[in-house]
């Protein structure tokens, strides 16, 4: 193991992959029996680009530079999530804050995650969903998910994404299908952060009533990766990068990108994780764009884990080095963060904000959770809570931006 490897010094790694017979390990970058693979060339375009991203050549002057430009270029992107431009934060953030305001005026739109299963066929060593760790499972019946969609749609919410984990066997297509379908009855906006699929799944799920997809790619580092995600098909690693523009093909209006920034060098994370929308937005115009910005929690079995170098100014540098380089793009900041950090970048760069969020099983309807959870929150605001917080700062909370007719 690297010196620079430090987050996993005081994790459960090194006797998790001790335990684990290296004989198990399957290729990462080899394609699983029923994977779908289509022909893109982004993979090797974000990986080279990531791979040569050299953040300690950028100066102050490159910075301002791209500050200067009405449209930042790649280059420039990488020049804002460079070291030289954290002594230029505030710039950048009143910056940032101009090209919100262009395209999201004041509002802020609301959401609530909603996790129908737990059960999980990854071994991810990170997650809480692990199937290797001990922690309670449950799978929501077709009436317990119609408790949780009524009690949060009770709120006020307009908007909803259901989660599952990663498990095909436990909670299947049709399983989560149904559980859209009974989503439509409740919001007008639903979203899916699942397992990656195939575009012929998508396009089921879209038939469905879902209107965007999600997928955390977690690192594109495909060495670390592969050290993370030691079995199942989430060690898959072009399989889950290519998930956004399956999901596309499969008629989504939306698609959503993220790095779980903690896990490796969170600059050349962050990096990617724009190419990737960027290349992708220019390869289908009309998709709609989104970004969430989580950093590593502490999860059950393991409360060692902490973010590595990445504290709130590198935080509020990624989401406003996303909002400068697509600034129409919509970010999302976790509730893995703190009330005053979320309230902060709402105002500053991002504009979207989950509420009332639980991410344990069951937790809505019954107040008590029949799964356990998959990482620890530190916003556990109600939907009104954060409703009045960012009126008081300015801000206009939205329960949904769409119209349909």
């Amino acid at each position: 193991m690297k010196n620079e490897d430090k987050f996993f010094n005081n994790s459960i790694y090194d006797e998790q992959a001790a335990a684990f017979n290296e004989k198990q390990l399957t290729d990462p970058m080899q394609y699983q029996e029923g994977m779908e693979i289509i022909d893109s060339d982004i993979f090797d375009k974000v990986q080279t680009a990531r791979a040569a991203y050299d953040y300690t050549k950028y100066t102050e002057a490159d910075v301002r530079a791209a500050l200067a430009h009405s449209e930042r270029t790649p280059d420039d992107f990488a020049a804002l999530l460079s070291p030289a431009a954290l002594p230029l934060l505030e710039e950048i953030a009143r910056a940032a804050q101009i090209e919100r305001q262009r395209y999201f005026g004041n509002n802020v739109t609301f959401f609530t995650p909603l996790y129908i299963a737990n059960y999980c066929e990854n071994y991810c060593i990170y997650c809480g969903f692990n199937s290797h760790n001990k922690i309670q499972r449950a799978c929501l019946s077709s009436e317990q998910i119609a408790a949780e969609m009524q009690a949060i749609a009770a709120t006020g919410q307009q908007e909803i994404l259901i989660l599952t984990g990663e498990s095909r066997k436990m909670s299947d297509v049709h399983y989560i299908g149904e559980a859209c379908k009974q989503a439509r009855q409740y919001f007008k906006v639903v979203g899916v952060e699942i397992y990656p699929l195939n575009s012929d799944e998508y396009t089921y799920l879209h038939e469905c009533g879902v209107d965007y997809v999600t997928v955390f790619q977690e690192t594109y580092n495909k060495d670390k990766y592969a050290q993370l995600h030691l079995a199942g098909h989430k060690r898959v690693f072009p399989y889950r990068f290519y998930a956004q523009e399956r999901a596309l093909r499969g008629k989504m209006r939306g698609v959503g990108f993220a790095a779980l920034l903690g896990l490796d060098d969170f600059r050349r994370d962050a990096l990617a994780t724009g190419l990737h929308a960027y290349l992708l937005q220019k390869k289908y115009p009309h998709a709609e764009i989104a970004f969430s910005c989580p950093r590593l929690r502490p999860i059950i079995n393991n409360d060692k884990i902490k973010p590595m170098d990445v504290h709130e100014r590198q935080l509020l540098q990624v989401v406003c080095a996303y909002r400068l380089f697509m600034p129409f793009a919509s970010i999302t900041v976790s509730s893995r963060e703190c009330a005053r950090v979320r309230d902060n970048l709402m105002l500053i760069a991002a504009n979207k904000i989950s509420a009332g969020v639980n991410t344990g099983i069951g937790a809505h309807s019954k107040k008590q959770e029949l799964g356990d959870e998959q990482f620890e929150i530190d916003d556990s605001r109600s939907l009104q809570e954060i409703y009045d917080a960012l009126l008081k700062i300015g801000l206009q909370p939205v329960m949904s931006e769409y119209v349909y007719v």
